[in-house]
């Protein structure tokens, strides 16, 4: 990322997912270790290409997905998908680990400006990477507005409360504005070209084509380094798709996978993840909204 009066690149590019880095303020960070790694267990490139046309691009990825997922990918037998566990474990730290090394890693999180101090303060620095924060409220209360403000702070670089990453942003409402984009950047001094570049943005058209967009995230995530996932907004699609009490029950099993995928792709690649969600009226006893009492 280039400051208004700098030239020096704070994003970097193609990073070396199997390199553990250290920023300027002290803070480190590991990328994901890449498919390959595998190769020095036995596998071959067959292998993980199987691995990665199932949408497992990382060791992490392999050590963190059920056997049932393995074994669904085409090519990757019973047998093999037991061996692509067991290996892909012994190459990442996945068990116990001491409480004083956890609370080491937890000081050291990576945490970005929303922009405004006062918010900051309340999230204890700014938001965390490796988990999900929900920005929720009416219609028009600056849920998206927010949004726009992070994919900017996300590319600042450490030493000025940045994330020092690149943005994904789903969009499923048509909120997302460039020229939005462009006067934040400029506020900063940074180059809007140069933010625009940063941000990944991809519209959801169904609540199928919102997961889809998740493995298209996770391999742009494998390959570059990334600092924030947005969601904008989560429920909407299945608001529209899925109506009455009668689909609740798939509705709710939907929506659950895809923020389970949420939390294991911050889990994996270590990003913040913003989702942002309205409040409804209250749901009366045959399943309508109606009202003006808010939940």
């Amino acid at each position: 990322m280039k400051s208004a009066n700098t030239k020096e690149n704070v994003i970097k590019e193609n990073v070396d997912s199997s390199t553990i880095e250290e920023t300027e303020e002290g803070h480190i960070y590991s990328e994901p270790l890449k498919l390959e790694q595998l190769l020095a267990k036995g596998f071959v490139k067959k292998d993980l290409e199987c691995l990665k046309e199932g949408g497992l691009r990382t060791v992490e990825c392999v050590a963190y997905a059920p056997l049932r997922t393995l074994t669904a990918i085409k090519g990757i037998s019973d047998i093999k998908a037991e061996k692509l566990k067991k290996a892909s474990k012994e190459l990442i730290n996945c068990g116990f680990c001491n409480a004083v090394a956890y609370l080491d890693a937890r000081e050291n999180l990576i945490k970005f400006t929303t922009g405004s101090k006062k918010l900051d303060t309340l999230l204890k620095g700014g938001v965390e990477t490796g988990g999900i924060t929900e920005l929720f409220g009416e219609f028009r209360t600056g849920k998206s507005q927010l949004c726009h403000t992070l994919a900017i702070t996300c590319q600042l670089p450490i030493a000025q409360s940045g994330g020092e990453g690149k943005c994904v942003w789903i969009d499923t409402e048509g909120t997302f504005r460039p020229e939005r984009i462009v006067a934040i950047a400029k506020r900063y001094g940074l180059h809007p070209t140069d933010c625009l570049n940063n941000i990944a943005y991809a519209k959801a058209y169904n609540c199928d084509h919102q997961s889809e967009l998740l493995v298209d995230a996770c391999a742009m995530m494998a390959n570059s380094r990334f600092a924030l996932l947005i969601v904008d907004s989560v429920t909407n699609l299945y608001r529209s798709e899925y109506t009455g009490r009668s689909e609740l029950p798939n509705r709710q099993s939907h929506l659950c996978k895809f923020l389970r995928a949420l939390q294991r792709i911050a889990d994996i690649y270590g990003v913040a993840v913003i989702v942002t969600n309205q409040v409804v009226a209250k749901v009366d006893n045959i399943g309508m909204f109606g009202g003006q009492e808010k939940i």
